[in-house]
């Protein structure tokens, strides 16, 4: 992704970066974000920029919005839907044992639920933990080459769910 979008702020008319969520749905809405699986009615289907669980993505809402708890009940509704329809898709193409759906917000506070695959085939002392004492800074990223077909694959689930 490389440098990131900036926008002014308007009551300092200084630059700043512009937040990682709102960065992402703006690439994908633009066609220039690489991950993306599909667009959902709530948001974006997005693969993880790490693979170390292979099928790991994330729901992106579109609009942004900073927590669940800032739509109104249908949106809500709608979001939590396309949740548990990606976690079904993922599920049928990788053959996980389930899905780790995680809404945190604390350091990216903009509303994304991250969909980890877990895998009976995973190191005992990983299985039981949540996905996030897995060694990111080491996980392969995310290559179109390599993760590409599973990627594809998972759009294709959705599309026949609909």
């Amino acid at each position: 992704m490389g440098l990131k979008p900036l926008r002014s702020a308007p009551s300092t008319g200084m630059i700043k970066p512009m937040a990682l969520i709102t960065e992402r749905v703006s690439l994908a809405r633009n066609g220039a974000n690489d991950k993306v699986i599909c667009r959902l009615a709530s948001g974006w289907a997005v693969m993880g920029d790490v693979q170390f669980l292979p099928g790991y993505c994330l729901l992106l809402p579109d609009p942004v919005v900073p927590s669940l708890n800032d739509l109104c009940v249908q949106a809500r509704a709608t979001y939590l839907l396309d949740m548990a329809r990606l976690g079904d898709a993922v599920l049928q193409v990788t053959g996980a044992r389930r899905i780790n759906y995680e809404i945190l917000g604390n350091s990216e506070p903009e509303l994304h639920c991250h969909l980890f695959p877990r895998y009976d085939a995973e190191p005992e002392e990983k299985r039981r933990m949540p996905a996030w004492f897995y060694d990111w800074e080491t996980a392969p990223a995310y290559d179109e080459e390599q993760h590409g077909d599973l990627r594809k694959q998972i759009a294709a689930a959705l599309a026949a769910s609909r």
